[in-house]
C-alpha cells in the first residue's frame, strides 16, 4: 500500500470515528449519508428513524428550531385527522338550527294565537315565524354539509402527515450533516443525540396532542377558550383612567405650553408656505428641488404642485406640509441628539431601544388615545402623534451609522489631537450622514403617512379630505385626495434623497 493509500485509509478511518463520535447511534447510515453529502453528487439516504420518530428524532438531535415546527406541522396534520374521525363537525350549525326551529315553533303558535285573537300583528309573527323555519333548514343543511367534510378532513390530515413524513425522512440527514460540520469546526458544542431532550419533547408533544384531542373529541370550556377575567379588565381600564385624570390635572401648565409652542411653530409654518402669491411658494419649491435633486426633480415637482393647484389642493396641501414640517423638525431635533447618545452609551441605548420598538410596533390609531387624553384635540395633538410615530426611524439610523464609523479612522483623528466634539461634528457625522439622512428621509415620509390619521383629531389639510371621502363613500373624490398626498410624499422624498446623494457624492 502506498503512502496516498494510507494517507487517504486514515482520513477515512477519522472521519469515521468523528461521525461516530458525533451521532453516538446509527453510525453506518450516518457515515454513509454524510459521505454522500460531502462528495456533493448523491442525495443522502432515506433516515427512516427520522420519519417514523417526528418530532422526537429532532428533539433527540437538539435540532430544537426544526423540532418545533416539525411539531406544529404534525400537530395540525393529527388534529384534521381526529376531527374527521371523531370529531362532531356540524354541531354548531345542528345546535342553532335546533335552536331557530324552537323559535320558529314557539312564535308560530304565538301568531296563531293572536292570529283567534283578531291581533293586528298576527300576519307578522306568522311570517316571521316562517322566515325563521327557513333559516333553521337552512342552518340544518349546514350541519349535515359539515358531518359529511369528515372523510375529505381525513384524508387532508393524513396527506399532510404523510408528506410531513417523506419530508422529515428525506431531509434530516442533510440538516444533520450541517450541524456535524459546525461541530468539526468547534462551532457547536456537544454530540447530536440528547436522551433528555427526546424525552422533554415527547412529553410536550404528548400533552399538546392529548390537549388537541380533547378538545376535537370532547369539547373542554377552558382548554377552547382563555379564561377570561372582566373584573381585572375593567380595574385596570379605570386605573388607567385615573392615573390620566391625574396627570392632567397635575401637569396641566406644562401640556398648556407645550401645545402653545406647537401652535406658535405650526402657525409660522403656515404663515410661510401661505402668506406668499401661489406662484412665488410653487417658484420656490421648484428651485429648491432643482438645487437639491437637479432638473428632473425640479420639473416633477412642477407638475405635482399643478396637480396640487388646478384640482384645488393647493391651500390643504399646504397646511398639511407645515404640519408635516412642524412634527419633522421636532423629531429630527430631537431624534438626532438621542441617536447620538445612543451611538455613543450603549446602556443608554439598551434603555431606549425597548421604547422604539414599542413605539414602532404601536399601531398608529392607539397614538391618537394618550394624544388626546393630555393635549386634547386639534392641530397641536395632530403634530404630536406624528412626532412620536415619526421619531423612531431617525434615532435608529442616526445611532447605525456612528456605530459605523470605522475605529481606526477615529483612533487617526485622535492621535492628531481632535477633541471630542470636532471629532463628533468633523469625522464621525460626515461618516454617518448616508444613514443619518435616511433616517430623515424616513421619518418624513412616516410623518406624512400619519396626516390621515391624524385628521381623525382635527389635524386638517389633506387628511381631511380622505377622511371625508371614507365617511360619504366618494371613491372618486378620495383617490384625487389620496394622490394629492401621494405627489407631497413623493416631492419631499426626491428633494431629501437629492439632499442625501450630493452630500454622499461631496
Amino acid at each position: 500500500m502506498d503512502a496516498s493509500t494510507e494517507t487517504s485509509a486514515a482520513r477515512k478511518g477519522d472521519f469515521y470515528d468523528a461521525v461516530d463520535a458525533f451521532v453516538r447511534t446509527g453510525g453506518a447510515h450516518y457515515r454513509s449519508s454524510f459521505q454522500r453529502i460531502g462528495e456533493g453528487l448523491r442525495w443522502p439516504s432515506f433516515n427512516l428513524s427520522a420519519a417514523l420518530l417526528g418530532t422526537v428524532w429532532w428533539g433527540a438531535r437538539r435540532l430544537w428550531g426544526w423540532a418545533l415546527f416539525v411539531a406544529m406541522v404534525e400537530l395540525f396534520a393529527l388534529a384534521r385527522v381526529l376531527e374527521g374521525l371523531f370529531g362532531d363537525l356540524g354541531a354548531t350549525e345542528a345546535a342553532r338550527a335546533s335552536d331557530l326551529a324552537a323559535r320558529s315553533a314557539a312564535r308560530q303558535a304565538e301568531g296563531e294565537r293572536a292570529l283567534a285573537a283578531g291581533a293586528e300583528n298576527a300576519e307578522a309573527l306568522l311570517k316571521s315565524a316562517e322566515n325563521l323555519a327557513k333559516v333553521a333548514e337552512t342552518a340544518q343543511a349546514a350541519a349535515e354539509a359539515a358531518a359529511a367534510q369528515g372523510l375529505m378532513i381525513t384524508l387532508t390530515g393524513g396527506l399532510v402527515l404523510l408528506i410531513a413524513k417523506l419530508a422529515q425522512g428525506a431531509g434530516a440527514d442533510l440538516i444533520l450533516e450541517r450541524r456535524y460540520t459546525r461541530w468539526r469546526n468547534g462551532r457547536a458544542g456537544g454530540c447530536a443525540l440528547s436522551l433528555a431532550g427526546a424525552g422533554l419533547v415527547a412529553l410536550l408533544f404528548g400533552l399538546a396532542l392529548l390537549m388537541s384531542t380533547a378538545v376535537t373529541v370532547a369539547p373542554i370550556v377552558w382548554l377552547e377558550s382563555f379564561p377570561v377575567n372582566t373584573d381585572w379588565r375593567s380595574d385596570s381600564a379605570a386605573g388607567l383612567d385615573r392615573f390620566f385624570e391625574l396627570l392632567t390635572q397635575g401637569g396641566g401648565w406644562f401640556f398648556g405650553a407645550v401645545t402653545w409652542a406647537i401652535s406658535s411653530l405650526l402657525d409660522a409654518l403656515e404663515s410661510g408656505l401661505l402668506a406668499p402669491p401661489w406662484p412665488v411658494t410653487m417658484l420656490f419649491i421648484v428651485i429648491l428641488a432643482y438645487l437639491a435633486a437637479g432638473a428632473r426633480v425640479a420639473i416633477f415637482s412642477a407638475a405635482a404642485l399643478a396637480y396640487l393647484g388646478v384640482f384645488g389642493f393647493w391651500e390643504q396641501s399646504l397646511r398639511t406640509v407645515a404640519l408635516l414640517g412642524a412634527a419633522a423638525l421636532i423629531a429630527i431635533a430631537l431624534g438626532i441628539p438621542i441617536g447620538i447618545l445612543c451611538a455613543r452609551r450603549p446602556a443608554v441605548y439598551a434603555a431606549v431601544r425597548p421604547v422604539l420598538d414599542f413605539m414602532q410596533t404601536m399601531p398608529a390609531f392607539v397614538y391618537l388615545i394618550p394624544v388626546i387624553a393630555l393635549f386634547g384635540i386639534g392641530k397641536p395633538p395632530g403634530v404630536m402623534a406624528t412626532l412620536f410615530f415619526g421619531m423612531p426611524p431617525v434615532i435608529r439610523l442616526t445611532a447605525l451609522g456612528l456605530q459605523s464609523v470605522p475605529e481606526d479612522v477615529r483612533e487617526a483623528a485622535r492621535a492628531f489631537g481632535a477633541s471630542e466634539a470636532r471629532l463628533l461634528f468633523r469625522v464621525d457625522l460626515p461618516l454617518a450622514a448616508p444613514s443619518v439622512m435616511t433616517g430623515i428621509n424616513q421619518t418624513i415620509l412616516m410623518s406624512l403617512g400619519m396626516v390621515v390619521i391624524a385628521s381623525l383629531i382635527g389635524a386638517k389639510g389633506l387628511g381631511q379630505d380622505v377622511l371625508q371621502a371614507l365617511q360619504y363613500a366618494a371613491t372618486g373624490s378620495g383617490i384625487l385626495s389620496g394622490l394629492a398626498i401621494l405627489f407631497c410624499a413623493m416631492v419631499l422624498d426626491r428633494i431629501v434623497q437629492g439632499r442625501r446623494q450630493a452630500a454622499a457624492q461631496r
